[in-house]
């Protein structure tokens, strides 16, 4: 019993480090819809400056366009991760998340596949082995969103959405802020560096079509392995871990 309660232990312990080592599986090319070959929508706005208050913090919200767009998340950010510092210092809890995404030849060529993503804090990157990937790999069809949420069901398809997924959100392209705090958003799809990313107060967020599973699912099941083996150690009679000791 003891033997397979070690076996258990490590090997869950190695399949939960492969499995968030692997990161979220991206879809393969014929998985994709067809939404995502249109470019992103934006139009004039047609709403005033408007007041919204989340987490006791009263912002300032100035819509500049409307916009819309279908994507491929390539990588997100949660502003709550522990390592986030900059949102709690600014007090800046109505942009909730971060969502890369791709779209158009980014996305239906295939080159998606053969690069690696990342999010910062504000910022989304993507690195390549080969100069041939960067070639083929646009930055004008790419965008990383910071999404504004203030409505709770936004903010729990917000929270679903995982890298595989391909989402349609809308709303407006806005400046927001509070107090001394304030931030703006790109309104071009062809800038980039600092500055470039849009800051999109979201109206409509939904998730088309989730992305391959399987390394979700290996990191649940190992982690539930995990647990159970370290609650069967302790559940067992002591005179097994004497034994165990004896050699």
């Amino acid at each position: 019993m003891l033997h397979w309660v070690r076996f258990v232990f490590f090997a869950s312990l190695i399949t939960l480090g492969v499995g968030l080592y692997q990161g979220d599986t991206l879809p393969p090319v014929t998985e994709l819809l067809a939404g995502l070959e249109d470019e992103p929508v934006q139009e004039a706005a047609r709403r005033e400056p408007f007041q919204t208050t989340v987490g006791g913090i009263t912002y300032r919200i100035n819509p500049l366009y409307r916009y819309r767009l279908y994507g491929l998340v390539v990588s997100k950010h949660e502003s709550d991760a522990f390592w986030d510092r900059a949102h709690k210092a600014w007090g800046d809890h109505l942009n909730v998340a971060d969502l890369c995404v791709v779209w158009g030849s980014n996305a239906f060529s295939g080159i998606y596949q053969r690069l690696k993503f990342s999010s910062g804090q504000w910022t989304c990157y993507w690195q390549g082995s080969a100069m041939e990937d960067w070639e083929r790999f646009s930055p004008y069809k790419i965008s990383n969103n910071h999404m504004l949420a203030d409505r709770r069901d936004i903010l729990k398809t917000l929270r679903k959405v995982r890298v595989g997924d391909q989402v349609y959100f809308e709303g407006y392209l806005a400046e927001y802020g509070h107090g001394n705090f304030s931030r703006g958003t790109s309104i071009t799809r062809t800038d980039t560096g600092n500055h470039a990313c849009e800051t999109v107060y979201t109206e409509q967020l939904s998730i088309l079509k989730h992305g391959p599973g399987i390394w979700r699912l290996v990191r649940w099941i190992s982690a539930v392995a995990l647990i159970l083996s370290i609650c069967a150690w302790f559940l067992m009679p002591m005179h097994y871990h004497i034994h165990a000791g004896r050699g």
